[in-house]
């Protein structure tokens, strides 16, 4: 590979790091032909975008986005590949419901969520990791739990006791 063919794919691998906020990096090296292009059709599926990338050049691509954190630039050794997300979850699921038929894909290191995670071990948490959007949905509710007890109290029988114990009050301030 030449060093112009080798600038085009760190460009290419920077500009598909600026559009994807999460990235997971994996090993998927000992599937097999089937097994690789029902991998590939999963990730479709679930609009996750495997890539397939050698090590010093996506070092290099993380370095030019600077991504490039000491313990993600560590896990590159050996084959790897990467899969880009717009859902921070989305690889995660797909990897633990492949392995239902394989022991591959290895997770190396994921970019989810702004945070880095190292090591397959981190599966799980991958998997239960909310999106910016749940959150704020999970805040939402919690802070309008009380304003529909409030509401709800107001409406029911309690409600006329409070207005009537309102309206005495005004009574007497009158």
């Amino acid at each position: 590979m030449t060093k112009e063919e080798k600038l085009v794919v760190i460009d290419s691998l920077a500009e598909q790091l600026r559009a994807y906020p999460h990235f997971y990096i994996t090993d998927i090296e000992a599937l097999n032909a089937e097994q690789t292009a029902s991998l590939r059709r999963k990730c479709f599926e679930k609009e996750v975008k495997l890539v397939v990338v050698k090590n010093t050049l996506l070092t290099k691509a993380l370095e030019k986005v600077e991504k490039a954190d000491a313990e993600l630039v560590k896990v590159l050794e050996g084959p790897t590949s990467i899969m880009f997300a717009h859902v921070a979850k989305a690889p995660a699921t797909l990897i633990k419901e492949f392995r239902k038929e394989s022991d591959k894909p290895v997770l190396k290191a994921a970019y989810a969520e702004g945070c880095v995670y190292i090591g397959d071990n981190q599966i799980e948490a991958l998997c239960n990791i909310k999106s910016k959007d749940e959150l704020i949905g999970d805040i939402i509710a919690l802070l309008q739990s009380p304003a529909k007890n409030v509401i709800s109290a107001l409406q029911s029988n309690a409600g006329q006791k409070v207005a009537g114990i309102v309206k005495t009050l005004e009574s007497r301030n009158n």
